[in-house]
């Protein structure tokens, strides 16, 4: 076997089990975990992954004797070839190298190292993956499909009628507080990604939701510090996890016969996708989401092509003149 195939897979076979950190001191990883957090400003959740993303590459430098300080573009290749090797998507090595970037340009900021060695290394190539999304239809169905009898019958409701009305991340509604709420207005107040807060409309379908699961609600007995939350769980009267959220979403979808591949996050692409179709300015759909680039909101475009089939057959002359009477 040749020898750099051979030391791939060792590297491989030890990135799962070694504890090394590349020989980067806990002071430096406290200090840039400070600056992830107060400098740029990101939520939990990602700091939580690109510390992990860290994580790995620093495991990687670690198993094959390398210093992080002299990191060059062939060894980062071949880092990601490892995690090619090991199953690794383009979707998610993109996600990793984009922590790793980050590091370096730590690195050179606080002047640890004077180049970046990732400023030139390309990003694998992941093309745009189009949203599952559901129909009215399917989100009337799967939403009536809970039993109001179950004790959690009308919070899970409130919570579906959220994810849909609102186009909420999980996330976002989990973090909803009684204190977001301005129902007599017609809003609600959401922290998205960053710590950013946006003001969304809420339906009157969702306030009935959250009015029916008030009453429910002030028979839980919350925990300290948790009184502000605005789903709480029956038992332990803390707010709702995003897994928790996941698979009850999951679960009631294999109730309902709704045989899509989806998670909560799929009320918020039919969230989007919906509004288009109604049509509702694409400028407007990136503020109610949340979205810093209007290109990430351009991916609903996609779904809006029987309404442009519909407007260009009306409107266009050539149809016009084989049909006088439009």
């Amino acid at each position: 076997m040749p020898q750099k195939y051979k030391k791939r897979m060792d590297c491989r076979e030890k990135m799962s089990y070694n504890s090394g950190r590349g020989k980067a001191s806990p002071a430096l990883l406290r200090r840039y975990y400070q600056y992830l957090k107060l400098e740029r400003g990101l939520s939990g959740n990602t700091l939580e992954a690109y510390t992990e993303d860290l994580r790995k590459f620093l495991d990687f430098l670690s198993s094959g004797g390398m210093d992080f300080r002299t990191v060059t573009e062939d060894d980062l290749h071949q880092f990601m070839a490892v995690l090619a090797d090991v199953g690794i998507q383009p979707r998610s090595m993109a996600r990793i190298l984009s922590g790793v970037r980050s590091f370096y340009r730590f690195l050179c900021l606080e002047k640890e190292i004077r180049q970046d060695p990732t400023e030139l290394l390309e990003t694998p190539r992941i093309g745009r993956r189009l949203p599952e999304i559901l129909t009215v239809e399917e989100i009337d169905t799967l939403i009536g499909s809970i039993d109001l009898e179950w004790p959690e019958g009308r919070r899970n409701r409130a919570i579906m009628e959220m994810l849909y009305s609102c186009g909420l991340r999980v996330s976002e509604l989990c973090a909803l507080k009684l204190s977001d709420l301005f129902l007599d207005e017609g809003f609600i107040k959401v922290e998205g990604k960053g710590g950013k807060e946006r003001l969304v409309p809420i339906s009157g379908r969702a306030v009935q939701e959250l009015e029916a699961w008030f009453e429910d609600r002030k028979d839980i007995r919350a925990k300290p510090g948790c009184e502000d939350y605005l789903f709480l769980s029956l038992r332990r009267g803390r707010p709702l996890s995003r897994i928790t959220v996941f698979y009850w979403v999951k679960e009631q979808a294999a109730a309902a016969g709704i045989r899509k591949n989806i998670s909560p996050h799929t009320f918020r692409h039919s969230f989007a996708t919906h509004l288009l179709e109604g049509g509702a300015n694409l400028r407007a759909i990136q503020a109610m989401l949340g979205h810093e680039s209007i290109s990430t909101t351009e991916i609903y475009t996609h779904v809006d092509r029987s309404r442009l089939r519909a407007e260009i057959l009306h409107h266009h002359p050539r149809n016009l003149r084989e049909n006088p009477t439009k």
